[in-house]
């Protein structure tokens, strides 16, 4: 089902590069800013970039996050899992935005009544295992 405004196979371009290159910052041992990410997705993918302007937009790369993290959980499951979408933060951020923590509960892999530190925390552990799994020497974390 097409959902804002790009289609099915729009979006499956975009998790597929979009995972791509999650794995790629994470054996880098570096981060990425969703500007970032939406740039690296038009160049590769040659789907237009989101405009973080509009809400839509900024729903839409959530809802693209959702989708890496979910895919990356089914082609490499992790114990204790993983989300790869823990890589990308807000410029000049010091961790991920509250969509990636949303998701984070939503999994259960965050309980609801997550303090700050208990979230910070968590993510601090989430970006540490990207690099772990992913064979990384951390320039981060």
């Amino acid at each position: 089902m097409p959902g804002y405004g790009r289609a099915d196979n729009e979006w499956d371009m975009l998790v597929e590069a979009g995972r791509g290159f999650l794995v790629e910052r994470a054996k880098l041992g570096k981060l990425t800013s969703y500007t970032e990410l939406s740039v690296t997705l038009a160049r590769r993918t040659g789907c237009r970039a989101f405009d973080f302007e509009r809400a839509d937009e900024r729903a839409a790369m959530g809802h693209l996050l959702g989708r890496i993290v979910g895919q990356d959980r089914e082609i490499a499951p992790s114990d204790p899992p993983v989300m790869l979408s823990a890589l990308v933060n807000y410029l000049g951020a010091n961790d991920a935005g509250p969509g990636f923590y949303q998701l984070a509960k939503d999994l259960q892999l965050l309980p609801m009544s997550a303090s700050s530190d208990e979230k910070f925390e968590f993510w601090i552990k989430q970006v540490k295992r990207l690099y772990e799994r992913h064979g990384a020497s951390p320039a981060v974390a």
